[in-house]
Parts: structure tokens; C-alpha cells; sequence
């Protein structure tokens, strides 16, 4: 069975967009905060390991879900 070219051609998604550089820049800045939040909480507050590390992943997947949403509105104006 052979395949037209023009068919499969027609169903091939577009190339992802590639990620700015201010984009990698704004992820380094925010996973810098999120390390100096941990050792914020365990050094300074002496909060302990488990809570300081826990308080840091939700923040991030807090700022995570932020990003997404952005991201899924922008998305969706184009």
C-alpha cells in the first residue's frame, strides 16, 4: 500500500516555536528564588528538611500552574 505524500504532508503539525532566550532567563531566576526559599526555610527558620523542601515544591508547582495558564491563554488568542 503506498501513501500519498500530499496526504501525510496535510496531517504534519507545524514545528514547536523555540524558547526565548528571555524565557530561559525567567526560569533560571525563578528556580534560583525557589532554592533560596528552601535554604531560607531550613537555614534561617530552621523549619527542618521535609517541610522546607515541601514548602519549595509547592511553590513551584504553584508558579507552575501560573506559567500554564498564561501559556493556555495566550495560546488561545492566536
Amino acid at each position: 500500500m503506498t501513501v500519498d505524500r500530499e496526504v501525510v504532508a496535510q496531517y504534519e503539525q507545524a514545528p514547536p516555536d523555540e524558547v526565548s532566550r528571555a524565557t530561559v532567563i525567567a526560569y533560571a531566576v525563578a528556580a534560583t528564588l525557589l532554592f533560596g526559599w528552601f535554604l531560607f526555610g531550613w537555614l534561617v527558620l530552621q523549619q527542618g528538611f521535609v517541610d522546607s523542601v515541601g514548602e519549595s515544591a509547592g511553590a513551584g508547582f504553584a508558579l507552575l500552574l501560573v506559567v500554564s495558564v498564561i501559556g493556555t491563554v495566550r495560546r488561545s488568542r492566536r
